[in-house]
């Protein structure tokens, strides 16, 4: 039996031309029986249906398919395109066409959505970074307004005011610096100086220069026991600093004092090392976890700018890891703590 489904153009216009010739032909043989009359009208009737019924086809429905498909690919033809349109699409069936039209309508939906939530993304970003900018700049302004309005003739207050708005200073230029070295790390200009180097002595430095921090709320910075045995990675050394910085830094500002912010390092394979920074402190909610790493999100945004920063430490972690193909991973509950983890490249021959 004959299937309409996936028919083509040609096969269409043969069947139809087929089913219109057969009584055309039995007709004159009816009147004039005679065999190759039979055959000759057959023939005669069966190829001009065939040739019209292509034509029109061809002529005024695979013109418009046509043009459809030049303004899905919303392209000007190329040659490889030209030849497709010639030749591939009128062998196609009109359910295959309306496939191709459904796909093409759901990649465009699914595009759309990318990009409402890229819009979405982008006014929550202007809104965020709006407010981290007009922070610091308004509290400067406040301080110096008050200077010049006779504050300034009262040498401890000028000194505090002063000292007050250095440091809104320089929380604008970390911010600003921040901002552009992740705007370097998204665009792919940051390269990578990868080298070999014991992991455990880069954590040593990063916790010996943090370590004043980390005193004033009395908190320990060490290194997880059983993990002392140097591992050798292969990476960017001073971009794994600035990482380690971050995320100790980050356990620092949210851990408890008299608590713990311990390291460690463990060989998973012969070709990768993780390497872990956990505290025991605030933790973080579920529900925050899946974002923690984007740009100025905070959990709890007045305790965050508080405790200082630009808001952008985990998003610049985040990029420098996916830069050395890889990905941070985040384990968290409240009230218990937080672990940040990120595997390196091992030197070979360990383990």
């Amino acid at each position: 039996m004959l299937s309409t489904k996936n028919i083509s153009p040609g096969r269409l216009a043969g069947f139809t031309a087929f089913f219109i010739a057969l009584p055309v032909a039995a007709g004159i043989f009816f009147l004039k029986p005679l065999g190759w009359v039979f055959f000759l009208a057959f023939a005669i009737v069966a190829a001009g249906s065939y040739a019209l019924i292509l034509y029109t086809l061809q002529r005024f429905i695979y013109r418009k398919i046509k043009l459809i498909y030049k303004f899905i690919y919303q392209t000007k033809a190329s040659k490889r395109e030209e030849f497709y349109y010639k030749s591939l699409l009128p062998q196609k069936s009109i359910e295959e066409v309306s496939e191709d039209v459904e796909k093409w309508a759901e990649q465009k939906k699914k595009e759309i959505e990318i990009l409402k939530a890229n819009e979405a993304y982008r006014k929550e970003f202007l809104q965020n970074l709006s407010h981290e900018l007009k922070t610091p700049i308004f509290a400067i302004q406040g301080y110096i307004e008050t200077l010049q309005g006779g504050a300034i003739e009262n040498p401890e207050l000028s000194i505090k005011f002063l000292q007050n708005a250095s440091k809104n200073i320089s929380r604008l230029v970390n911010l600003l610096n921040d901002l552009d070295e992740i705007t370097r790390l998204e665009s792919g200009e940051q390269v990578l100086y990868k080298e070999h180097f014991v992991v455990q002595e880069l954590i040593r430095e990063v916790f010996d220069s943090l370590s004043l921090l980390a005193s004033k709320k009395e908190l320990k910075l060490s290194i997880k026991k059983g993990c002392e045995a140097p591992i050798t990675v292969f990476a960017d050394k001073e971009k794994i600093r600035q990482v380690l910085i971050n995320l100790t830094d980050n356990a620092i500002k949210y851990g408890k004092s008299n608590g713990n912010v311990t390291a460690s390092a463990y060989i998973t394979d012969e070709r990768h090392v993780l390497v872990e920074i956990s505290d025991d402190g605030i933790g973080i909610a579920e529900e925050h976890i899946p974002r923690i790493s984007e740009r100025f999100y905070r959990t709890d945004a007045a305790r965050s700018r508080k405790e200082g920063g630009s808001g952008l430490g985990l998003a610049i972690c985040k990029h420098i890891i996916e830069a050395h193909g890889q990905s941070i991973h985040i384990r968290s509950k409240p009230d218990v703590g937080t672990t940040f983890g990120f595997i390196l490249n091992a030197k070979e021959g360990q383990g």
